[in-house]
């Protein structure tokens, strides 16, 4: 019994117009990327969820008060921006990657890749913005940061 595979039928073959003696390390470097990110991410994430959520009241103790205390912290203003970062860079490379492999017009692959990553930049520039310019003194009702500002 012979078994005859047929040619597939695809109007346009995907055609590659990088020469083949040139060679990128780019996809290499997005992978290795992915992997570090997303350790680092689980990293952050259960961090954040421990701290705002096992420790002390638990989400009882989530208000305005506890989240201007962690804004008005270094240390947590790194660790939230780092983890805007990553998040915001690990999502977008992952929609890269799945433009890459089912989007065929390369026209449009590359508008679309345009815009994840400018959607991408704006929310890294206005996470940032917000978590370091957070200032709990500019607001008329600051709860329990009252006292703290107007002294």
């Amino acid at each position: 019994m012979t078994v005859t595979i047929e040619k597939p039928n695809r109007k346009n073959p995907t055609r590659y117009t990088r020469a083949p003696h040139k060679r990128s390390n780019r996809e290499k470097f997005a992978w290795l990327f992915m992997r570090g990110s997303g350790v680092l991410l689980v990293v952050l994430i259960f961090g954040h969820l421990y701290f705002n959520l096992l420790t002390g009241e638990g989400i009882h103790q989530i208000d305005w008060g506890f989240v201007a205390g962690k804004l008005s912290s270094p240390f947590w203003q790194v660790w939230d921006v780092l983890m805007l970062w990553l998040a915001l860079l690990h999502g977008a490379n992952g929609m890269r990657t799945v433009v890459n492999d089912y989007v065929e017009r390369q026209g449009v692959a590359k508008g679309l890749r345009i815009a994840i990553f400018a959607t991408a930049g704006v929310l890294i520039i206005l996470g940032t913005w917000v978590v370091f310019g957070f200032d709990p003194c500019s607001y008329p009702d600051a709860g329990s940061f009252a006292e703290i500002c107007r002294a």
